[in-house]
C-alpha cells in the first residue's frame, strides 16, 4: 500500500511498551498465557503459527490496512517472519555464549527498510514458514540442561532459553490475533 509516488504508508506508532509482562500474566488482548507453555512445546506452537500465518496471508485484502497507522496482514506477516529470524539468532547466542546481550533490533526501521507493504503475500508466507521451521528446529533441539541458560536484551531484561521462547511465541500468536486470524480458529 503506497501513495501515488510510491512512498511508504504512514508509520504505525512506535510501541515503547515493555512486553515482558506477558511472561507473568495472560495477555488480555490475545488471551495467550505464556506461563502455561513448557519449553518442549515451543517448537510445535511456532509451527502451528506458521500454518495459520499461511492461511491469513492467502486471505483477501492482505495489503489493506484497517487504519492508516495499523499494519496490514502482509506487514504483520513480514514482521513475524523477521521475528522468527531474530529469535533464532537470540536463541543461538544463548546456547553458544554465557549470558550474552542481544543486539538491539529496531522493528520499525526493519519494516521501512524491507518495505513490508510491498511484499508478495505468497513469498512472505513461504519465507515465514521457512524461518519458523528453522527456529522451531532450534527450540526442539534444546537439551534439558539448556533451558535455564540466561541472556539479556539491550534494555537489561533477562531471559532464559525457556522464557525467551515463551515471549517469542506470544509475539507471533498475538499478531495473528491482530489480523483477525487467532491461532485457535
Amino acid at each position: 500500500m503506497t501513495d501515488d509516488a510510491g512512498a511508504a504508508p504512514p508509520t504505525p506508532e512506535t510501541d515503547e511498551k515493555d512486553w515482558t509482562w506477558v511472561l507473568h500474566s495472560p495477555c488480555p488482548d490475545c488471551g495467550f498465557d505464556a506461563r502455561t507453555v513448557p519449553g518442549p512445546q515451543i517448537a510445535g506452537l511456532v509451527m502451528a503459527t506458521a500454518d495459520r500465518w499461511r492461511e491469513a496471508l492467502a486471505g483477501p485484502d492482505v495489503h489493506r490496512r484497517p487504519a492508516p497507522t495499523v499494519w496490514s496482514t502482509l506487514e504483520y506477516g513480514s514482521h513475524c517472519r523477521d521475528v522468527c529470524e531474530i529469535f533464532d539468532q537470540r536463541l543461538n547466542l544463548l546456547l553458544e555464549q554465557d549470558d550474552p546481550t542481544f543486539p538491539y533490533w529496531d522493528q520499525d526501521a526493519a519494516a521501512v527498510e524491507k518495505r513490508y507493504w510491498e511484499g508478495d503475500p505468497i513469498v512472505v508466507a513461504d519465507e515465514l514458514a521457512q524461518a519458523a521451521g528453522v527456529v522451531a528446529d532450534a527450540f526442539a533441539a534444546v537439551g534439558d540442561d539448556q533451558w535455564p541458560r540466561t541472556g539479556r536484551r539491550s534494555n537489561g531484561a533477562v531471559f532464559t532459553v525457556e522464557s525467551l521462547g515463551r515471549y517469542f511465541v506470544h509475539d507471533i500468536v498475538h499478531h495473528l490475533h491482530d489480523v483477525g486470524a487467532p491461532l485457535g480458529g
